[in-house]
């Protein structure tokens, strides 16, 4: 990457089409530029968080109404769409965006525009994820520095017209050192590292498990491959790093990733902890994401 990273006070969509549109329908949002005031219902938006999962992110929105006073009773802004789920407390939006690089990048694109139409200005875009870890423990915190493909090469890459167009994916550092220090105030000694995320395109055999359907390398491939990762400072594995990063980057916003790991790959493929321990551990970024907000008084009403 030969730039600097830059990130923008406002957020940028540089789609020229856009303002030749009499109407926009966020489809996959269900909310139209027709029927929304954007301006009215999201213009003081000042952070965006995010989740692969419903259940997760609707649970971190309920405790963050909680920690404002509010009802946890949330509506889904998103419920039309039929997709998603989008909810908002203060100045604060979270929302589901599914598996995988496809899912996150149709979330991103609607959102942006969400926010383009609402004129919100220095916004953070945080990725809450779970993971497995690269020679950490279950439960280990890990805040991302920097966004990896299967390859090793920090660049998010997708074919637009049939032609492959590399995008960088850089990531706010700042954001990830302030995330960090927060994380130390964490009750329980909660541990956290700092370290490269590697994006699959696949939870099995681009992960170099070996216990999916279909397998064609042996397992001392499999270790040669993650000994490597580690080596070159990987501490984890999820599906939408690279993406996320390089649309935020693309739309000059502010982000970071804080995922929890669910499992160390250099000892097992599977996902085996206890139901409480699972459910106590996947709270673990939506805690330290908090403690971000509050510090920010992005919660006020």
């Amino acid at each position: 990457m030969n730039s600097v990273p830059v990130w923008q006070t406002s957020l940028k969509c540089s789609n020229p089409h856009l303002k030749h549109m009499e109407e926009d329908l966020l489809y996959h949002l269900g909310l139209s530029t027709k029927s929304v005031n954007f301006r009215k219902e999201f213009g003081d938006v000042k952070f965006v968080c995010v989740a692969g999962s419903a259940y997760r992110i609707k649970a971190f929105a309920q405790m963050l109404a909680k920690e404002a006073g509010l009802s946890t009773d949330l509506p889904n802004l998103a419920a039309d769409g039929g997709r998603f789920v989008l909810y908002k407390v203060g100045a604060v939006l979270a929302a589901d965006h599914g598996m995988g690089a496809p899912s996150i990048s149709i979330l991103l694109h609607e959102m942006f525009k969400l926010l383009h139409y609402a004129h919100c200005t220095d916004v953070t875009f945080i990725r809450l994820g779970t993971s497995g870890g690269i020679g950490v423990e279950p439960g280990t915190l890990v805040i991302t520095t920097e966004a990896l493909d299967t390859a090793f090469e920090s660049f998010y890459s997708l074919r637009i017209l049939g032609k492959t167009v590399k995008r960088p994916a850089p990531l706010d550092p700042n954001l990830a050192d302030e995330l960090y220090e927060l994380a130390q105030t964490l009750p329980d000694n909660v541990p956290v590292v700092k370290g490269k995320t590697v994006c699959a395109n696949d939870f099995y055999e681009e992960q170099a498990r070996l216990d999916g359907a279909f397998c064609q390398f042996t397992e001392s491939e499999k270790m040669a491959y993650l000994n490597q990762a580690c080596s070159m400072g990987v501490r984890n594995f999820e599906m939408e790093c690279t993406c996320f990063a390089a649309q935020c980057y693309l739309a000059g916003v502010r982000a970071a990733i804080v995922c929890v790991t669910l499992v160390n790959r250099l000892e097992s493929d599977q996902v085996r902890l206890n139901p409480k321990t699972y459910a106590r551990i996947q709270q673990l970024p939506g805690q330290l994401v908090l403690a971000l907000l509050r510090k920010h008084n992005a919660l006020s009403v």
